[in-house]
């Protein structure tokens, strides 16, 4: 029986930024925001801060491991959520602690760049995403230049066919590096463009709407909300923590993702 106190748990496996902007950080904050509680696993560590990455520390595969299974032992988690991997064999791991938790929900946001544009994932990381953790997403969450890269196509539409073909269930394709007015989301499904929303674009950069946008629909699918309501749900909480951002450092704006308690 429930409790007033219980809380679906995600799992979040990515990177830890220490400006705390994006990666595991960003990732607990979204989570927590969102009522669910998040555990999480380093899978590589960073130098960075708001202005840009320096380098890139992979964490070993079986470090992630022990990790993950020391986690899957203690609770039963609602969603996984996967950012940055920092290194092809992770890929194979990950996809391997997928298959031995079947109806797991799994979002994928495909980390190929840090926000400030330096970026994390070589040819033999792209081509293991397209083998192995495309394929068993629920949902992968790429920017449209991250959807570009994946597929060789130009167009929202033809990006999100290409990448169903790959095996995601749905796919979410992000407007934020466009020059337009307004930032424009595309949710597709093998029956086509299920949703799209239009978001005043907000001035400033920001560092890790990425990862507060993938993480805050995460949580809401292990809070058991449907596809496209968590993923309306969590664009416009995303909006509202860039809207709120904080100057934190000299650079990018970082993400309120915990706005609510600042009122």
């Amino acid at each position: 029986m429930s409790t007033f106190n219980d809380r679906p748990v995600v799992i979040c496996v990515g990177g830890h930024d220490p400006s705390g902007g994006a990666g595991i950080l960003a990732d607990a904050e979204a989570v927590r925001a969102a009522g669910a509680f998040p555990v999480t696993v380093i899978s590589a560590l960073t130098e960075q801060n708001t202005c840009g990455l320096s380098r890139v520390y992979p964490q070993t595969p079986e470090h992630v491991e022990g990790q993950c299974r020391a986690l899957l032992r203690d609770c039963t988690p609602g969603a996984l959520k996967i950012g940055m991997i920092g290194s092809t064999p992770l890929i194979d791991l990950l996809g391997t602690l997928i298959d031995e938790n079947p109806g797991l929900p799994v979002v994928l946001d495909p980390v190929l760049a840090s926000g400030a544009g330096q970026r994390v994932a070589d040819a033999a990381m792209l081509d293991r995403l397209r083998e192995i953790l495309i394929r068993r997403s629920t949902l992968i969450t790429p920017n449209l230049p991250e959807a570009q890269t994946l597929t060789g196509a130009l167009d929202p539409s033809e990006c999100a066919t290409r990448l169903l073909a790959l095996g995601a269930r749905w796919v979410l394709i992000t407007g934020t590096h466009d020059d337009t007015a307004d930032v424009t989301n595309w949710l597709f499904n093998a029956e086509g463009l299920q949703q799209r929303l239009d978001w005043p674009r907000l001035p400033g950069d920001y560092h890790g709407s990425g990862c507060t946008l993938a993480s805050a629909i995460a949580a809401r699918l292990a809070l058991g909300a449907a596809m496209p309501e968590a993923v309306a749900e969590a664009q416009a909480y995303t909006w509202e923590s860039l809207d709120r951002a904080l100057r934190t450092g000299r650079c990018q704006l970082t993400p309120n993702r915990l706005y609510a308690l600042d009122r």
